[in-house]
């Protein structure tokens, strides 16, 4: 079982494939076996990195919240390829890992190439309710287990849509989530997804984002659409990607669509090609040219 010392935890990861790294961070309700699908068709030309977050077993769980905070999977990811001799890496998320994956760009723009941001975003808005209902599910993770927790969140409005359309790939995701650690599921969310800035909170540092940048969600994925719209019009070189009848988990209800997206994207990067959005045409007239 490969694993990591790696910023005071050990970490288990997974190397699949030769050639330029693509490194895939997972998100809040999932593991390194999320990004499967994409695992399989990336490693064909790429050298593609998964790994599990602190708190996640197989890696480590650390005892106390203070151990969990968004700036330390940052740095668990910058030495994560460190201890792998990665020095720049294309680097992806959804949802928490998401957030990892922009805020990674945002502090370590050199060690990134392109950064991939799928269904990023959630308690960006409504945020007294986001509060209060994620405080309730981590209490449930504490006195109830992570079954409990289980029945509800795999079957959320945003997750519906995987059971629906593709039920065994549902049923291997609603496996794979009741084998998390309880501790470590109530510590992520009050230590990381409930402290963590939201994407409005980000806007000057968005705005300063030189790496190129591909967001996705789903137009189900109600929480994400507006930070989605959000980064688009911060950062310059971005685009934006919405997939139609899809919830949170868009790489697992659409993977071929989200391959093939995100490998357009990687290669219009590695031409040369990717585009950057000049200021002065952000909120320019539709029917005018800007002036010059």
């Amino acid at each position: 079982m490969p694993t990591a010392t790696v910023n005071g935890v050990k970490l288990y990861y997974e190397v699949t494939g030769e050639g330029f790294p693509l490194v895939l961070s997972h998100e809040f309700g999932g593991s390194f076996k999320s990004w499967e699908p994409q695992v399989r068709f990336f490693s064909r030309r790429y050298q593609v990195i998964t790994y599990n977050h602190r708190g996640f077993p197989p890696s480590e769980v650390p005892e106390g919240e203070a151990a969990y905070s968004q700036e330390l999977l940052v740095e668990d990811l910058r030495q994560l390829l460190g201890h792998l001799g990665i020095r720049q890496a294309f680097v992806g998320g959804l949802s928490m890992g998401g957030s990892v994956a922009l805020n990674f760009g945002i502090a370590h723009p050199e060690m990134a190439k392109a950064l991939i941001v799928a269904a990023t975003g959630t308690g960006s808005t409504d945020r007294e309710r986001f509060e209060a209902e994620l405080e309730q599910v981590a209490r449930q993770f504490e006195t109830q287990g992570v079954k409990a927790v289980a029945e509800s969140l795999t079957k959320s409005p945003t997750r519906i849509q995987l059971l629906r359309k593709d039920p065994k790939g549902w049923q291997e995701f609603y496996d794979d989530f009741i084998t998390h650690s309880a501790t470590g599921s109530a510590h992520t969310l009050r230590g990381i997804v409930l402290k963590r800035p939201t994407i409005f909170a980000l806007q000057s540092k968005l705005q300063q984002l030189k790496v190129p940048t591909l967001i996705l969600t789903g137009d189900e994925d109600d929480a994400c659409i507006e930070p989605a719209i959000f980064m688009k019009r911060n950062i310059p070189s971005s685009g934006l990607v919405v997939f139609p009848q899809s919830g949170h988990a868009i790489n697992l209800e659409e993977p071929d669509l989200f391959n093939r997206v995100v490998l357009d994207f990687l290669t219009s990067v590695e031409a040369g090609k990717w585009a950057v959005r000049q200021p002065q045409l952000v909120g320019a007239s539709p029917f005018f040219a800007a002036k010059k």
